[in-house]
């Protein structure tokens, strides 16, 4: 689980002994008690690819936004789709950095409001005898 942390104490380890359904086959139980730090986190792909987005939606307007007439002495013209892949590069670029800040930016404020549970995990193997 990517959102907790385990805590430096030593788990309490209870060793088990029960039997399967096969009276033959006896299997041993490890409870193990531990205590850890429970938080909620974004995804941070989510969040880059909404930046992305957003970007390309920038860089549509700022492609027609302008009309695009030659300047007197302009040697180099490019046509709207050359434009709007340059945008595009730049924007997309942006948008992703800014996405990823805001992800950074919630996952510290959801740190703040962390929380120590106790858990307990049981491992099942057989017994060797």
């Amino acid at each position: 689980m990517s959102g907790t942390q385990d805590s430096p104490e030593q788990p309490d380890r209870t060793p088990v002994v029960r039997y399967d359904l096969h009276p033959a086959e006896p299997v041993e139980t490890d409870v193990t008690s531990d205590t850890v730090t429970v938080r909620r986190a974004p995804r941070y792909g989510r969040f880059i690819l909404l930046g992305v987005i957003v970007g390309a939606i920038v860089a549509l307007i700022l492609t027609f936004a302008f009309t695009g007439q030659p300047v007197e002495g302009e040697l180099v013209q490019f046509d709207k789709g050359q434009v709007f892949g340059f945008l595009l590069l730049v924007c997309g670029t942006i948008g992703a950095a800014l996405g990823a800040v805001v992800a950074l930016l919630i996952d510290r404020s959801s740190a703040r409001r962390a929380r120590s549970v106790a858990v307990e995990h049981e491992s099942t193997h057989r017994v060797d005898e």
